[in-house]
């Protein structure tokens, strides 16, 4: 299905990426609190509470500051009290949602880059969410929609009544199609949020924030293959590589409440263009704004092996592992084995097989994504196959393309048939 709809999930304005950015739990950040409170472009101006207390602006700030460094938990009570200071505020409701629904990938293991850079699958293996999670979720995305949709009708000259809407609609196309699985049933409300974030640009080109979805759905649209891409084009999806990289890059730029989700889509960008200097300069960048988001180290360990350069990877790991040793907020699933793997994948690429071998076999024994532990197993056939022991080789690469099939990660199933092949294992 359409690769873009992998990236859906870095369009969300507000708390979003995951994958590369958050966790589930609770602790405090006086990042936010201590700066001061400033008009975001995305709200009106009238959007304050009348009282002595912090206006709604300022409590979404803060809540943006407690979720990007890992504490979802808090996030949503400042999000809840943005509504309540202002029941008309879209962008709270909306950031809610997108708290919610980051939420779920959390839980779920959606947690690096390397969970988007393939495409979006209606099979994909998912845990069920709760109920009440689901209906949280709709009743803030709905309610989020419907103050946008009255702004638009009430003056369809409104460039920020159209942001509004597309930047909720994108935020419920990226959990249909990320948590519920339902592709093709995230593509009316992605084609909307593609709509109305383009006519913001129309109506006001120094809304650089409203470049983000335009310029993610260009990007996708452009990796696509061409029948596919025509397909895209028909449902009223335009393309364009350089494009779609200029208006992410805009957005990143561009002081506003998604300014932090563009710099986090950029790095699922620059590796999928192979940029993975550019990358690790994104993710320096957001590790000193969010000195409490541990999973900005494993970000920076798995980019930097990407990039070939596995000394820098070790580095990063074990200094993100000191961090996450000290800290006792709740995990993702399956993280564990990622500080494992991306460890022992990158001793290996040193030549420090024993150690290698130890890192590997631990994330094989927690629980984590198939996919997690089909790479794991591949390193182990490597290294098996350097120590030229065939049969422990085989028994790896098996294992290997038996997990990496049933979690649909194509990479890591050709690697582990072209290792096959190298000693006659392939069936």
């Amino acid at each position: 299905m359409l690769p873009v709809l992998s990236l859906l999930a870095l369009v969300a304005a507000g708390p979003s990426t995951p994958a590369t950015a958050w966790s589930l739990g609770t602790g405090a950040s006086t990042h936010a609190i201590a700066r001061s409170p400033r008009t975001s472009p995305s709200t009106p101006a009238t959007a304050r509470s009348l009282g002595t207390g912090p206006s709604n602006v300022e409590l979404r700030h803060r809540g943006l500051d407690y979720g990007y460094n890992l504490d979802y938990a808090e996030a949503l009570k400042f999000f809840e009290q943005a509504i309540a200071a202002d029941a008309t505020d879209a962008t709270a409701h909306r950031l809610a949602a997108a708290a919610l629904w980051m939420m779920v990938l959390f839980q779920q293991g959606n947690v690096t880059a390397e969970d988007y850079l393939g495409q979006a699958h209606e099979k994909a293996m998912r845990t069920p969410v709760p109920a009440e999670i689901v209906a949280a979720f709709n009743a803030h995305i709905d309610r989020a929609i419907e103050i946008a949709e009255q702004r638009v009708r009430a003056n369809p000259r409104d460039a920020d009544a159209h942001f509004q809407l597309g930047a909720a609609s994108g935020i419920r196309a990226s959990f249909v199609g990320t948590v519920e699985g339902r592709v093709l049933g995230a593509l009316g409300p992605a084609r909307r949020a593609y709509k109305e974030q383009a006519r913001c640009l129309e109506l006001d080109p120094r809304r650089k924030d409203a470049g983000l979805i335009v310029g993610l759905y260009r990007y996708g649209v452009s990796q696509l293959s061409m029948p596919k891409r025509l397909l895209a084009q028909i449902a009223g999806f335009s393309g364009g590589r350089e494009e779609g990289i200029r208006l992410v890059e805009a957005a990143a730029a561009y002081p506003s409440d998604i300014q932090t989700n563009a710099l986090f889509s950029l790095i699922i960008v620059y590796n999928r263009e192979g940029r993975h200097l550019d990358a690790l300069r994104v993710i320096r960048q957001l590790q000193a704004k969010y000195p409490r988001n541990r999973l900005l180290a494993l970000e920076a360990g798995s980019t930097a092996l990407r990039g070939g350069r596995p000394a820098e990877a070790l580095q990063a790991i074990d200094n993100g592992r000191a961090i996450a040793t000290d800290d006792t907020r709740a995990r993702a699933f399956g993280e564990e084995a990622r500080w494992r793997y991306y460890r022992g994948a990158a001793l290996g690429a040193l030549g420090q097989l024993q150690a290698a071998q130890d890192d590997l076999k631990k994330a094989l024994a927690v629980e984590a994504r198939q996919w997690v532990h089909g790479r794991a197993h591949v390193e182990l056939g490597r290294i098996a196959l350097q120590q030229r022991e065939s049969s422990a080789a085989l028994h790896e690469l098996r294992a290997a393309r038996s997990d990496c099939r049933a979690d649909r990660d194509a990479e890591c199933e050709a690697d582990a048939e072209k290792l096959l092949g190298t000693i006659g294992g392939r069936e």
